[in-house]
């Protein structure tokens, strides 16, 4: 009597949104080909309006390899260009990677492990950040801090476990299509308002260090600025249209820069010791930053304390500074983006 064959393994739909990319995008979809799974896989890059070379390296990456296709993005928005990317997929586990993510060899293989294991709806891990220089590499430093993002666990690691939100995600495409995919009012926190609403329909998000993918950090304090402004700004707009998503972690960035400013304007009035709060979160800093800084250059070490003072200010003044009218522009919609018939 012939033994029983294996399962085959589940085919798997990379998605990619995709914007100005040309610095990282052929080697994120090299990590993507390369990946130790036996599946049929296939990677969707949604092209937004980009002004490098990034359309003509996607072209070479198209037709270098049939896996690979790609679909327009004219808003350049990363929720639109993840529903096109879902649209024009066609198998049952879809992967979200970004422009400048590097998956590890094995993160498709052990996603869908983890996802028949735990009966999850959506799996992810770690935001392994990576610099290529000092600015870069003391951002990463940051972002990997408790004192730079607190206890996120995809941020700094931890045990596996269910979450509120993992980074990025391998998603059952039936827990997609059921919530309609990602809400296009939401330009940033759309993976986070997602995930609210697939664990409020009874869905699992798992977390777990299992899974690792290198992020490269903005390369410019500027965008590190913008980056984080945003962030505070839509995750604000996740807590009006969400009642009860917010948590303590999320009011800490505003509330130290309300404190703060208090206390430049107390040490303008009662110099100098009114500005002890705005020295004593300096202090702070810069203590943090020297085990965050440990076996970096020194040069990367010297970049911390403003990595992480950009980080928690912009956030907390996008936080403070995000306008009701975004939000009630979302709250009337009340309705996630629909998904299409899918192809195939």
């Amino acid at each position: 009597m012939n033994a029983p064959s294996e399962t085959p393994l589940p085919a798997v739909s990379v998605i990619m949104p995709v914007l100005n990319e040309e610095r990282h995008l052929r080697t994120s979809v090299r990590h993507i080909l390369e990946q130790e799974y036996a599946g049929e896989l296939e990677v969707v890059i949604a092209l937004g309006p980009s002004t490098d070379r990034t359309d003509e390296i996607a072209a070479e990456l198209v037709r270098d390899d049939a896996r690979v296709h790609t679909v327009p993005n004219p808003t350049g928005r990363t929720p639109a260009a993840l529903n096109a990317a879902i649209k024009a997929s066609r198998h049952p586990v879809v992967v979200r990677v970004d422009g400048h993510g590097m998956l590890s060899p094995d993160y498709i293989a052990t996603a869908v492990r983890l996802l028949a294991e735990t009966g999850a709806q959506n799996v992810g891990g770690i935001m392994h950040a990576e610099g290529e220089n000092a600015w870069e590499q003391a951002v990463a430093a940051a972002m990997t801090s408790r004192i730079g993002v607190g206890n996120a666990a995809f941020h700094t690691g931890g045990a596996a476990g269910p979450a509120d939100t993992v980074f990025l995600g391998v998603f059952r495409r039936e827990a997609l299509e059921r919530q309609g995919g990602y809400n296009e009012e939401f330009i940033r926190a759309q993976d986070w308002e997602l995930n609210f609403r697939i664990r409020e329909a009874g869905g699992l998000i798992w977390f777990s260090p299992e899974l690792k993918v290198s992020y490269r950090p903005r390369p410019t304090v500027r965008a590190l600025a913008k980056q984080y402004k945003d962030y505070g700004r839509w995750r604000h707009v996740v807590a009006r249209y969400h009642a009860g998503s917010i948590n303590l972690r999320y009011l800490a960035p505003p509330a130290a820069v309300l404190a703060i400013a208090a206390g430049v304007v107390a040490g303008a009035a009662l110099p100098p010791w009114g500005f002890a709060v705005p020295a004593g979160y300096l202090a702070a800093v810069v203590a943090g930053s020297l085990p965050a800084g440990r076996g970096l250059p020194v040069k990367a070490r010297a970049w911390i304390p403003v990595a992480l003072t950009t980080m928690h200010m912009c956030w907390g003044w996008g936080f403070l500074t995000s306008p009701r009218s975004l939000a009630r522009k979302v709250i009337e919609s009340r309705r996630p983006a629909v998904l299409a018939e899918t192809a195939g």
